[in-house]
């Protein structure tokens, strides 16, 4: 029973992340990304033994509203699939959602950094774990200058092999063979046999969610964020 059960969430979500072939023309990925929609990216599911935070992630799945806010598109997934205390949408009434529209509402959260300036500029990791922090979450911020590969592989994993708490990556794209700026997603599993984390890419219109060889997505955190004049990195979100 629980093997039929796995195939049709299975099933149902591959569907909703293949529906992007039709809205719009995506990207070509690198040879060294293994897309999650092809008959290999399916199987490295299915093997993988860190795999928790997959279902409950592409249930909330959204694509970001616009080219700069990843990073809040990946905190409204995270914030809904942990079940923290949310407001009231105006698109759902009377129902209570994370939005990337109503992610701001909060004056604890505008403190951190403005909707304007994240629509023209994006957010840092600090400001990404700030902003997390402001809705309720407990953030543990990890630099990418702070982390061997050992390390950064070890705190993934141990994330995803447990219910209720969430891994987000801020990296950049061309180390792992993308164009071409820094992005934000969640990571919503790992395969030990191909050293491999699944990155449920926000930016749909763009790129599919892919497999990612740790040591690929390692060296990606580890480059310079110009704005914050720090590394890159990745947060670590339970509530």
């Amino acid at each position: 029973m629980k093997s039929k059960i796995f195939w049709s969430c299975l099933l149902s979500t591959l569907t909703l992340f293949n529906t992007s072939k039709i809205l719009a023309q995506t990207l070509p990925l690198s040879p060294q990304l293994i897309p999650f929609s092809s008959n290999e990216g399916e199987q490295l599911l299915v093997e993988s033994n860190a795999k928790q935070d997959y279902f409950l992630l592409s249930n909330q799945f959204v694509t970001q509203i616009n080219q700069a806010y990843c990073g809040v598109a990946s905190s409204v997934m995270v914030l809904n699939a942990l079940g923290l205390p949310a407001p009231e949408s105006t698109q759902y009434k009377p129902f209570r959602v994370f939005t990337q529209e109503n992610f701001f509402e909060r004056a604890e959260t505008k403190k951190v950094i403005s909707p304007e300036l994240v629509s023209r500029r994006g957010m840092t990791l600090a400001q990404l774990g700030d902003l997390l922090s402001s809705h309720g979450a407990k953030v543990e911020v990890y630099y990418g200058s702070d982390v061997n590969l050992e390390r950064f592989r070890s705190l993934l994993v141990q994330n995803l092999s447990k219910r209720d708490n969430f891994a987000i990556v801020n990296y950049l794209r061309k180390t792992i063979g993308q164009e071409r700026g820094g992005h934000i997603s969640p990571i919503a599993a790992y395969n030990q046999r191909t050293d491999r984390f699944l990155i449920l890419d926000v930016s749909r219109y763009k790129y599919p969610p892919v497999w990612v060889k740790t040591v690929d997505l390692w060296q990606a955190i580890a480059t310079v964020d110009t704005d914050a004049g720090k590394t890159r990195g990745f947060v670590l979100v339970t509530n």
